[in-house]
Formats: C-alpha cells, structure tokens, sequence
C-alpha cells in the first residue's frame, strides 16, 4: 500500500501542472494536464460506445497517456523550432509546423526515449502486474498497436481542439487555424470526423 500511495501522491502532481501550449501562448489559468485527462476520458467512454471498442481498455489508455508527464514534462509540436526571443512566438505559432518525414521520427524517437524512462521511473515500485499494464497501454497509446491506441490517440487530438476551440472563442488571442490542420491530417475516425462537424458547426468555423 505505501507505494501505491506514493504513486498516487506522484501522479497527483499532473492536478497542477499546466499545459505548455497555453503557456505558450499567454492563456491565462490554463488547464492542466489532469483536466486535459479527465475529459478526455469522458469522450473515449461516450463517443467509443458506438464503434463497439474495448471500453475498459480506451479508458485507462486514456487516464495513463499522460502520466509520464509527472516527470518528463509536457511537450507540444513547436518545441524544437521556437527562437529564443519570444517576440517571434507567435508569427511561428499562426502557422502549423510542417517537418519532414525523417524531422517527425527523430522527434517522436526523442519524445519517447523520454517519456518511456519517466513512465518507468513513475512505476518502478508497483506491482509487476500494474507496471506491465501501464506500460503496455502507454506503449499502445504511443504507437498506435490496437485499434483502441489508435482510437484513443485520436481522440486526445479532437479534446485538444475542443479546448483551443474554447479559449479562441473567449479571447481571440492566437491562430485557430493550425488545429484545424492538425486535426485534418491526424484524425480519420468516421465517428470523430461526425464530431468534428459538431465542433465546425458550434464554433462557426467556415
């Protein structure tokens, strides 16, 4: 039980640990990565109902994607091309960063190194049993294994274009468009797509 509390207490810290891409872009209280998680979970379950996937695994897929984040921090698609000054920040942030194939490996080579050994550090001392299964949910979430890491994965793209939805419809203070983009090139899930006609609709996209 102790280090199952202090894996608790370790995961709690993602309650205050703010989402960089805000931060980034001056967004006042932005969420964090918790809150990012929490209704995630809450599209996987309601909106996998209809495509007769494994529930059980899309929702702890869902509440595990992040919880390397406890130690190697939160990463976002500008982090290897922002300068230095920030004065330039936001002309790079109204464009959606095109990289070339061999650009996206590296990175996402780099990103998983990473968040593989804080996800191994955040789970050296459960049981093996939980330690294997968050693992391989983890992994599956990364590279897409299962049709669930797929469905998932995509479904953490369509929340974060909720969100963004949200903070431009309130304050107008950086480029929509890139999510959109993102969103275009990254999610092929019909029911997905029906909910982004939802998200086109609700927020006037044109």
């Amino acid at each position: 039980m102790e280090n199952l509390l202090n894996f608790f207490i370790e995961t709690g810290k993602l309650k205050s640990k703010k989402r960089k891409g805000w931060i980034f872009r001056g967004v006042r209280e932005p969420e964090t990565i918790a809150s990012h998680t929490f209704r995630m979970a809450i599209m996987s379950w309601l909106l996998s109902r209809r495509r007769g996937l494994n529930i059980n695994k899309i929702l702890k897929m869902s509440l595990t994607h992040d919880l390397c984040e406890v130690y190697a921090g939160d990463t976002t698609p500008y982090d290897k091309i922002l300068p230095k000054d920030k004065k330039h920040w936001k002309k790079i942030f109204d464009k959606w960063p095109r990289l070339s194939k061999k650009e996206k490996e590296k990175i996402f080579l780099g990103k998983y190194k990473k968040e593989n050994e804080a996800l191994n550090k955040l789970t050296l001392k459960l049981p093996s049993v939980l330690k294997k299964e968050i693992r391989n949910l983890w992994a599956d979430y990364e590279k897409g294994l299962t049709k669930e890491g797929r469905f998932v994965r995509q479904i953490d793209r369509v929340e974060n274009l909720l969100q963004a939805l949200e903070y431009w419809d309130a304050k107008k203070q950086f480029a929509i468009e890139p999510w959109w983009i993102q969103i275009e090139e990254l999610v092929d899930n019909p029911i997905l797509l029906e909910f982004i006609k939802a998200l086109e609709k609700k927020f006037h996209r044109k």
